[in-house]
């Protein structure tokens, strides 16, 4: 069986998979996930203990950070503030 970082080293040699990565990487979709997952790491905090301080189920946070992933879906500013408060953190949008 092939370790983690070989697996993915032989993954990334192919070069559309390579691009199909990078553009994914560069997308603010991708980059926000980045963002809150950070955040409910930082907190310590499952997606059960963040959905119960936004008031809804664990579920429902699975489906927010999964549809970032997607670019399907965008959650609400309203979502997002909540998500970032409930991990102790506060929402700044800013543009540039």
């Amino acid at each position: 069986m092939k370790a983690h970082d070989e697996l993915i080293a032989e993954l990334l040699a192919d070069p559309e998979v390579k691009a199909e990565v990078d553009r994914l990487n560069n997308s603010e979709e991708f980059i926000l996930l980045d963002i809150v997952l950070a955040a409910r790491q930082a907190s310590g905090l499952t997606q059960a203990e963040v959905a119960a301080r936004m008031g809804t189920q664990a579920p429902a946070v699975a489906r927010l950070e999964s549809s970032m992933t997607t670019g399907k879906h965008s959650p609400t500013l309203a979502t997002l503030r909540k998500y970032v408060e409930a991990c102790g953190k506060q929402l700044v949008v800013s543009v540039k």
